[in-house]
C-alpha cells in the first residue's frame, strides 16, 4: 500500500512539475506609435507589470546618424529583454540627418552639432508625447534614457546640454537617470546641480572614434572640417563626481567601439544601476573593469 501511495505521488509530481512547465512564457505587448511626423516608436510591456510605478526606459539606437533602426536585431532583444525584467520600453526612430553623407572628419563641424541637436529635440518630443498618454501605464518620474554610439550622444546632449544656446530651444524634460553605450557630449561643464542625474557609462578605452576620456571626434586633426572635441565618460564622471551625483563607469581596457553594439548584452548590468541606484538610491561612484561580455 506504501508502495502504491509513493507511485502515485511521484505520478502527482511528474504532472504537476510537467504543467508548470508547459505554462506560457509572460506575452510581451509590442504597440508601434507614431509620436512626430513619420518618426515612430515601439512600446514593448508585460501586462503584470503595467502599474504607475513601472519605470521606462528609453532606447535611442546608433548609426553614425545615417543608419540604424529602432527595431534592428539588438533594439528588439534589449527591449524584451528588459520588458521581462519589470520596465516598459520605447525604442524610437529619430531624424538621420547624415543618411546618405558620412559623420567622419569630413563632415563640418556645425553639421556634427546640428545631429545632435536635432536628435536631442526628437528624443525630447518623445518625452513629451509618451507622458501625454493615458492609456500607457509607467512612472513619470522614472524616466531613464539609454543610448548607443549616437543615439548615446542625442541622450548625453538632451540631458545635460540644455543651458547651452544652441539647446535652450528643447522642450524642457525631467529624467531620472542616464545609460551611454560608447557615447560623449561637446562639454560636460554644462552638468550642473540642476541637470545631474544618476549616469551609467559602459565603454571601450581604446575607442578610435567616440572618446573615452577628452579628444576630437574620431580623433580628427585640428585641420580637417569635422573637429570637434567631445568628453567621455571618463570627463564626464569626473564632473558628476564634484557635483556628488552617482556614477558607473564599466570600461573594457583593449575594447574599442564595438561597445556600442556589446552593451546592448549587459542587462543584468544594467538592471543592477537602475535598481540600485536610480529607484533604491543607493550612492556609487565606481568604474570598473569590463573585460569579457557574456553572451546572452
Amino acid at each position: 500500500m506504501r508502495i502504491k501511495r509513493s507511485i502515485l505521488l511521484i505520478i502527482l509530481s511528474v504532472i504537476s512539475f510537467l504543467g508548470l512547465a508547459q505554462q506560457p512564457e509572460d506575452k510581451i505587448n509590442k504597440e508601434t506609435l507614431t509620436y512626430k511626423d513619420t518618426l515612430q516608436l515601439d512600446f514593448y510591456s508585460i501586462e503584470k507589470f503595467q502599474s504607475s510605478v513601472q519605470p521606462l526606459l528609453i532606447l535611442v539606437h546608433g548609426g553614425g546618424f545615417a543608419s540604424g533602426k529602432r527595431d534592428g536585431k539588438n533594439e528588439i532583444e534589449f527591449s524584451r529583454k528588459m520588458a521581462k525584467k519589470g520596465y516598459a520600453v520605447a525604442s524610437i526612430s529619430y531624424r538621420l540627418t547624415r543618411k546618405n553623407d558620412v559623420f567622419n572628419c569630413d563632415c563640418a563641424t556645425e553639421k556634427k552639432i546640428n545631429s545632435f541637436v536635432d536628435g536631442a529635440e526628437d528624443l525630447a518630443d518623445v518625452i513629451v508625447f509618451l507622458s501625454a498618454q493615458t492609456s500607457l501605464q509607467f512612472n513619470r518620474n522614472k524616466i531613464v534614457l539609454i543610448g548607443s554610439s549616437a543615439g548615446a550622444e542625442i541622450v548625453l546632449h538632451l540631458a545635460f546640454m540644455h543651458d547651452d544656446y544652441r539647446f535652450k530651444h528643447l522642450a524642457p524634460i525631467s529624467i531620472a537617470g542616464v545609460i551611454s553605450f560608447s557615447g560623449a557630449m561637446i562639454d560636460a561643464s554644462y552638468i550642473n546641480e540642476t541637470n545631474a542625474v544618476p549616469s551609467l557609462f559602459i565603454h571601450g578605452k581604446k575607442d578610435k572614434l567616440v572618446p573615452y576620456e577628452t579628444a576630437a571626434h574620431h580623433f580628427c586633426s585640428t585641420d580637417k572640417d569635422g573637429y570637434l572635441m567631445l568628453d567621455g565618460p571618463v570627463t564626464i564622471t569626473d564632473r558628476l563626481k564634484k557635483l556628488k551625483t552617482s556614477y558607473f563607469l564599466a570600461y573594457d581596457p583593449e575594447g574599442g567601439h564595438e561597445w556600442a553594439n556589446k552593451a546592448y548584452q549587459e542587462t543584468d548590468l544594467v538592471q543592477k544601476f537602475i535598481h540600485d541606484i536610480i529607484l533604491e538610491n543607493k550612492v556609487s561612484n565606481s568604474s570598473f573593469e569590463r573585460k569579457t561580455v557574456k553572451l546572452h
